[in-house]
């Protein structure tokens, strides 16, 4: 069984190098770069990666692009982000699983880390991924921009060993990303021709929170859980503040 691994870059050179050497037991590495404005193409290509770059238009138009891309030359795709850190013990499970008969795809967990902490609640864990696809028998849900969804062709496993994922590094970067899902995430639902209600703009984010804090245990992690569930329900309003100024420019623009 070949496995190829796969990272999808943009403005990663913080992460890229040590990314590739986690996945060095993968009989080739893939770089999908979308034309990033620093070095990352460069220490990719250094690290001994095969480079591939390609506009982003959405996170499940680039995975699909990727599984295209080694359709033929792999039996099994493991995508890690760059910020992802894949330890000696799921390395272990990985090709382990990879030799089981009848599985399409196998989800992995993940440790979270944001701010420099382990987090567990608000739903940070076990925070499965399905990373671990058969090429051929797996594709990503296009009409989902973000957070985007698998649809397998058959049977799905789980690992029991996570990913280590060091996703925000500073209050910045996790603002910075929100805002880029979403407005993602709002542009799909304008796509979809949802229109947004007056109580969405207060319910929607009140429900996000409560679920997140309550629900999913936020609530444990002290204040660093009551921030990041309050940052969440507070885009989760951006959400719908985007959602209606895509609708405003649309009458906008018919207008004129």
């Amino acid at each position: 069984m070949k496995l190829f691994a796969v990272i999808l870059t943009y403005n990663e050179r913080e992460n890229i190098t040590a990314c590739i050497e986690t996945v060095r037991f993968a009989d080739r590495i893939i770089v999908l770069d979308s034309y990033s404005q620093d070095d990352t193409a460069v220490l990719a290509l250094e690290a001994g990666a095969e480079l591939i770059e390609r506009p982003f238009d959405n996170y499940a138009s680039q995975r699909n692009a990727a599984l295209a891309a080694v359709r033929g030359r792999a039996d099994w795709v493991l995508f890690v982000d760059a910020d992802e850190r894949v330890t000696p013990a799921l390395e272990d499970e990985i090709l382990r699983a990879i030799e089981q008969p009848g599985y399409a795809g196998w989800r992995i967990p993940r440790l979270n880390y944001i701010f420099g902490r382990l987090t567990r609640g608000a739903g940070w864990y076990p925070d499965y991924q399905t990373r671990l696809l058969r090429v051929g028998r797996a594709r990503y849900d296009e009409t989902r921009a973000v957070h985007e969804l698998v649809v397998l062709d058959g049977q799905e496993g789980t690992l029991t060993k996570p990913f280590l994922h060091y996703n925000y590094k500073t209050v910045a970067q996790f603002h910075a990303k929100q805002e880029r899902y979403a407005r993602l995430e709002a542009q799909t639902m304008f796509e979809k021709g949802i229109v947004p209600k007056p109580r969405n703009f207060v319910l929607q984010p009140l429900r996000q929170f409560w679920w997140r804090f309550i629900t999913l245990g936020g609530i444990r992690e002290g204040f660093h859980g009551l921030r990041l569930c309050t940052y969440l329900a507070w885009y989760e309003y951006r959400k719908y503040v985007m959602l209606r100024a895509l609708w405003q420019q649309q009458v906008s623009d018919r207008v004129r």
